[in-house]
């Protein structure tokens, strides 16, 4: 039998907002020609030594084993020349992860699920220049594992999903495998309740609307991602947004997420024309709306000095737990930097009136 082709992935230097919908090979493996047929269960137990037969009919129930490209059941026959993958709607790890006393915000905890608080300015995942001081190292350190690589042991809390770096707010952690298989399915169904606070440049037109447009890779940066035609390239994004408050010259929204791709909200308000307050990635970082005086450039550039990231909260998080079947939702309060933009922009909205 041939061993197992291991796949690592570059983690995103902007630890991407969610990873949901998205597909990632982990192990591939190719039955030789002397292949006897076996079931894909017991095919993949004899290979993965280091993750138990529940664990692989687990992801084999969750619909993460594929055969020749296409998902199988547990009964499958394996035969010579077929190709088996363990697809898993999360990046494998490809950094050792250590232990570190760093505080969390925990929300909720039981003994599947963490629900954690993220302050922003914390990145999620170690990579590219954040090898430690991030929210997995926080959740190793408080769990009490140290995991590398290549790790056997599989029992350390899995973020089934991300939020950037500069944008606070709620997130669940997997404590076990079972749950991590729950929890990924349902996020990879569009099933997770997500619902951001934001403020956008702009007054915009509609008290509610839908933003649908593939999301993928700016050619022309790498460093950010774009909205292409459907159909080109990319891939499906869909964001729900509702008018919270019209403050002059920029307006407060509840973005709610049907599916999660990358910098989804940040890159869907740039491209209706109204990008995120304050996000110098996607153009927020300079005055889009208002008047030409001095006095107003003052009173932005203060504004930029209270939130010195975009204005972007995930303020409520809602799915179904995975072992009670229970429906849990979250919500988080706004953040005070956030808060004191918001009594910013409505003091400067009263003057206004009163003028």
């Amino acid at each position: 039998m041939m061993e197992a082709e291991e796949i690592d992935y570059e983690l995103s230097p902007d630890n991407v907002e969610e990873c949901e919908g998205a597909s990632f090979e982990h192990y591939r493996f190719e039955a030789d020609k002397g292949q006897a047929p076996l079931r894909v269960d017991k095919f993949l137990s004899f290979h993965m030594d280091h993750s138990s037969r529940h664990r692989i009919q687990l992801a084999i129930k969750a619909g993460y084993v594929q055969v020749n490209g296409k998902t199988v059941k547990a009964n499958f026959v394996i035969r010579p020349g077929d190709v088996v993958s363990f697809v898993m709607p999360y990046e494998r790890r490809g950094l050792e992860i250590l232990p570190e006393n760093i505080p969390l915000n925990i929300v909720y905890e039981d003994e599947d699920v963490l629900v954690i608080d993220k302050p922003a300015g914390m990145v999620v995942h170690p990579g590219h220049g954040n090898y430690s001081g991030t929210l997995v190292n926080a959740l190793a350190g408080y769990l009490g594992i140290s995991q590398g690589p290549d790790a056997k042991d599989e029992r350390m809390g899995v973020l089934v999903h991300r939020i950037d770096k500069d944008t606070s707010g709620l997130l669940v952690v997997a404590k076990n495998e079972e749950a991590q298989l729950d929890l990924s399915h349902q996020f990879f169904e569009h099933s997770i309740e997500r619902c951001y606070l934001a403020v956008v440049w702009g007054n915009l037109q509609e008290d509610e609307g839908t933003i649908d447009g593939n999301i993928g890779r700016d050619p022309s940066d790498r460093l950010r991602y774009k909205v292409f035609p459907e159909g080109e390239q990319g891939k499906t994004a869909v964001t729900h947004y509702k008018v919270l408050e019209r403050l002059g010259f920029v307006t407060v929204v509840e973005c709610r997420l049907e599916t999660g791709r990358t910098h989804q909200i940040r890159v869907h308000m740039r491209h209706i024309g109204h990008p995120l307050f304050g996000d110098e990635r996607y153009d927020g970082k300079e005055i889009r709306q208002g008047t030409i005086y001095a006095k107003y450039r003052q009173f932005i550039e203060n504004c930029f000095k209270i939130l010195p990231r975009q204005a972007l909260h995930a303020r409520t998080l809602g799915f179904r737990h995975p072992r009670t079947g229970a429906w849990m939702r979250f919500e988080s309060p706004v953040p005070e930097d956030m808060q004191a933009l918001l009594e910013k922009w409505r003091n400067y909205t009263k003057q206004l009136t009163e003028e």
